[in-house]
């Protein structure tokens, strides 16, 4: 048998007196993809940081981790600086949170070629853009001078792809890179992925909740829950007949069922016209306008009472902005008309009485939630403005209320947004929306960072509240087995334009367009792993 790359044998992590993971173990051997799955809190992270000892000082580690024979976990700091990004490279879940924020695209990769390879100048910047074109990055020489926050998500996943590979490591540790992305893009960076290894020779370590990924890129699959693996062994016998409750839990959570039936004769909730939102694009010393990014551009809907309406599209299709400026929180042009109120030309202040009846749940709740206030104070903030009339006693019992509709117990309310799971997280900021008692809703992706299961319980629920209240939805999301499971009318956005629209099951079953088709492929089809152009190696080097 092959000697392994790395293996873990009996690895327990403890913070405190609690375990995060218990007596780990599994191999991985040369060339050889690993997938760890497990839904949040599994301890799937947490055994990828302990890898290269990336885990807080607070950390308790016992057992061994061996890379080709030596223990990481006793090896000394300066034995693992030469390891780390050079033999192996890591990958992290949120590349806008990996990447320095005042360093450019160039900066960045090339300091990881200094430290390891004594690269710099011209060297450096020859090696930086054959990286940037590797990982199919268009026009490089032009994004050597970019921030992250000028690029797209999957842009910067891709500069992370390419600062873990600068350096040809031996095991590539890949954190949940495809967890915020569309599918189109999620389907290119697997196949990146996949190609690189070929190319390299390299292993990989590929820490997933979504099996469909598993499917597509990993030879062998360790299942883990509450800090254990509780099934391992190759790829295909696990999906075909799997042994254990929870992976058979797993592989059943799969957002299912339909959405509910519409009266074809409710009236129009929500009417737009020809909206356009751009960009101006301002250069030179006087900051004159020289063109416009056309984020929105003439946009044409209409959205009935209890109708859900999905909008889907690769990143930077224009699917949230539409959101953003149908709520008025964006300027735009064009006729919009929510609840037959025409706000086009409403101002900030003729628009709050509107509010309580246009909510909205964004993508990240974590984001969206005050650190500084607790639950009782975020649900409740909504009451204290549009309905100042009503006393505390009445307020708790309508926070209480909305807490238990969305799932979550009344103690709830007294604790604070870091004491929840991301998934009771996003049933908090539901809770927050509903408890005003909306008439609609914009859901922007309030599912993509999500588990499975917790998925497809936040899409019950969603469901479950719509068909009590008869709310109507705009659910923005990539995710078009979400989309499928929740949406009437579906339209499809490219580059600011709609490129599709109609009926949803319609759209599913015969697409119009190639973008379409495109898409669907993406997200239902296993992603096939063509050979790329490889990544260029340095000359000299291997």
């Amino acid at each position: 048998m092959t000697t392994p790359l790395l293996s873990i044998r009996d690895l327990t992590i403890a913070f405190g007196a609690h375990e995060a993971t218990r007596r780990i173990a599994f191999d991985i051997a040369p060339g050889e993809t690993v997938a760890l799955v497990g839904e949040s809190g599994s301890g799937k992270s947490v055994t990828a940081l302990s890898v290269l000892k990336l885990l807080p000082p607070a950390a308790r580690v016992s057992g061994q981790i061996l890379f080709k024979g030596q223990d990481l976990v006793t090896a000394p700091p300066s034995e693992l600086r030469a390891v780390r990004g050079n033999d192996i490279s890591m990958i992290f879940q949120e590349p806008m949170s990996s990447l320095n924020p005042v360093h450019t695209v160039e900066r960045q990769i090339g300091e990881v070629l200094a430290i390891h390879r004594g690269l710099r100048a011209a060297a450096a910047r020859k090696r930086v853009l054959e990286l940037l074109d590797a990982v199919g990055i268009a026009d490089p020489q032009s994004r050597l001078g970019a921030y992250p926050h000028q690029l797209s998500g999957g842009q910067r996943q891709r500069v992370m792809i390419a600062m873990a590979l600068a350096n040809e490591p031996d095991l590539l540790i890949a954190d949940e890179p495809t967890t915020a992305l569309d599918v189109t893009v999620q389907a290119q960076i697997l196949t990146l992925l996949k190609d690189l290894q070929q190319r390299l020779g390299m292993a990989m370590l590929f820490i997933t909740h979504d099996l469909g990924i598993v499917k597509a890129i990993a030879d062998r699959v360790c299942i883990m829950t509450s800090g254990e693996i509780v099934e391992t062994g190759p790829v295909a016998p696990i999906f075909a007949s799997p042994q254990h409750t929870y992976t058979r839990h797993l592989l059943a959570a799969e957002p299912r069922g339909k959405p509910p039936e519409t009266d074809p004769t409710a009236p129009h909730i929500v009417e737009v016209a020809g909206l356009k939102v751009w960009f101006p694009i301002k250069r030179g010393v006087f900051r004159r306008t020289v063109g416009h990014i056309k984020a929105v551009d003439g946009v044409t809907l209409a959205i009935r009472r209890g109708e859900t309406l999905g909008v889907v599209g690769e990143s930077g299709s224009g699917k949230s902005t539409l959101g953003y400026a149908l709520l008025r929180l964006l300027p735009s042009q064009g006729r919009i008309v929510v609840l037959g109120n025409a706000i086009q030309s409403r101002s900030w202040k003729a628009m709050r009485p509107l509010r309580k009846d246009m909510q909205i749940v964004f993508q990240d709740p974590f984001g969206s939630l005050s650190p500084r206030l607790s639950v009782d104070e975020i649900i409740g903030e909504g009451l204290a403005v549009h309905a100042p009339q009503i006393g505390a006693r009445e307020r708790d019992a309508r926070v209480v209320k909305a807490l238990e509709e969305v799932g979550l117990p009344p103690d709830a309310r007294l604790r604070y947004p870091h004491e929840f799971s991301g998934g009771q997280r996003q049933r908090i900021a539901i809770a927050r929306a509903m408890v005003l008692e909306p008439k609609f809703v914009v859901l922007d992706e309030p599912t993509s960072a999500l588990d499975v299961s917790i998925q497809a319980q936040v899409i019950d629920l969603l469901r479950d509240i719509q068909q009590r209240r008869g709310l109507t939805y705009m659910f923005i999301s990539h995710d078009l087995k979400v989309v499928r499971a929740l949406a009437n009318q579906l339209i499809v956005m490219r580059d600011g334009h709609v490129v599709e629209q109609g009926q949803a099951t319609d759209i599913f079953a015969a697409p119009q367009s190639d973008y379409t088709r495109a898409l669907l492929a993406a997200a239902f089809d296993v992603p096939s792993m063509p050979a790329g152009r490889g990544l260029p190696l340095p000359s000299g080097e291997r």
